[in-house]
């Protein structure tokens, strides 16, 4: 096995757990590895570390699998990570209201670059990793082995592919192909989704829990969703008794899938009027008509994908939510949330300070979203927390 030296003092973080080894930390490289490869990593004294995946395209040279040296990273290995991941999903969340979940959240169960979500008898993976590409076929086999679903989509279309040096990837892996929609379940609430052209993998099911906790208070109000998408927000606003629902998205396919979803819940005779435009000059046209809501929903897409590009985020998420506040009488709730990773809570909170001071508004926060339990946070990889989210009260 190809062995990678670091340089003195660069083993800090590998001995507190992290998974990530930054190409700066690398003294030496003993043989030539390909990208994708598993490799040895050693302190400058010649002591083990770990095992990780190699590639020399990425900043992050190698992605830990392994604290272990008596550890074997072969297909048993692989095996018990996945059903391990399965089997803490199974623990925890109840299939009688919820068929559709994240079951592995990549370096959070200890396997860097896989995702994959459960979408009632289909699976969608996404694959972010050059490694995780290599051992693809055999993951594959474990998926089917383990879950027996009905197929198995790759939407690894994401950027990540990209800056590990692989292409961008969305077909069908295993089994039948999907539907255009197929029908899943959460919170007890009906969606169609489309897992072949649907944005991420389909469906946003880390907002699940944030749904519910928002819809309590919806009876009786009325509620803007913003970046609707397929309506999430809106059908559990309408499922807790809201008297009237807007939503506001971009994407044609968006807005179809939202009306087939108010149909599938009986909700398609409520108060609810989709509108397909840019959100940002939609919130300008409303504060200019004079409108006024009593909850703002506004959940972006991810605005800072790294940390370079944080100051430009920040002025964005700033007017969004100065526009978002604008719509607002006193005592009306602003749900404002952040899919961004380089943006931490205490940055977002400012953020939203600073928008309130723009808008002359006074405001109070009253919950603190986050992700949910199919998405946790492991603690030695704190970039793994990135869904979080304020409800705050105009005062």
């Amino acid at each position: 096995m190809v062995e990678i030296e670091l340089k003195k003092g660069k083993e800090k973080a590998v001995l507190q757990r992290h998974p990530w080894i930054f190409s700066g930390a690398v003294e030496k490289i003993k043989g030539k590895p390909e990208n994708g490869d598993l490799v040895k990593v050693l302190n400058g004294k010649k002591e083990f570390l770990g095992y990780g995946y190699f590639n020399a395209q990425s900043r992050v040279a190698v992605r830990l699998l392994s604290w272990d040296e008596g550890e074997v990273i072969d297909k048993t290995w692989y095996a018990q990570k996945i059903a391990q991941a399965i089997q803490l999903r199974t623990d925890l969340i109840s299939l009688e209201d919820t068929n559709t979940c994240r079951l592995i959240f990549s370096e959070a169960d200890f396997l860097p670059g896989l995702i994959v979500d459960q979408y009632a008898d289909f699976l969608s993976v996404q694959i972010l990793s050059a490694g995780i590409e290599k051992a693809k076929p055999m993951i594959i086999e474990i998926l089917v082995d383990l879950l027996h679903p009905k197929g198995i989509f790759d939407r690894s279309d994401a950027t990540a592919r990209t800056h590990e040096g692989i292409t961008a990837e969305n077909g069908l892996l295993w089994g039948d192909a999907p539907e255009t929609f197929i029908e899943v379940r959460e919170n007890g609430i009906k969606y169609h989704i489309n897992i072949a052209e649907g944005q991420k993998s389909g469906f946003y099911c880390d907002q699940r829990d944030n749904r519910r906790v928002l819809a309590s208070f919806a009876s009786g109000k009325t509620v803007l969703d913003c970046f609707s998408y397929s309506g999430g927000f809106t059908l559990n606003a309408f499922n807790n008794g809201a008297t009237a629902v807007t939503s506001v998205d971009s994407s044609a396919l968006a807005i179809e899938t939202l009306k087939q979803n108010l149909e599938l819940n009986g909700f398609n005779h409520k108060p609810h009027v989709s509108i397909q435009s840019d959100v940002n000059k939609q919130l300008r046209n409303f504060k200019d008509e004079g409108r006024k809501f009593d909850i703002v929903i506004l959940d972006p897409p991810k605005y800072a994908p790294s940390r370079s590009a944080l100051d430009r985020a920040a002025r964005a998420y700033k007017d969004l939510n100065r526009l978002g506040m604008l719509l607002l009488e006193r005592g009306g709730l602003l749900a404002t949330f952040s899919c961004s990773g380089a943006v931490d809570i205490e940055t977002f909170k400012q953020i939203i300070a600073w928008a309130a001071l723009d808008a002359g508004k006074e405001v109070q926060v009253v919950h603190q979203f986050t992700q949910p339990i199919d998405h946790p946070i492991r603690l030695s990889f704190p970039e793994g927390e990135y869904l979080k989210g304020l409800l705050v009260r105009l005062v």
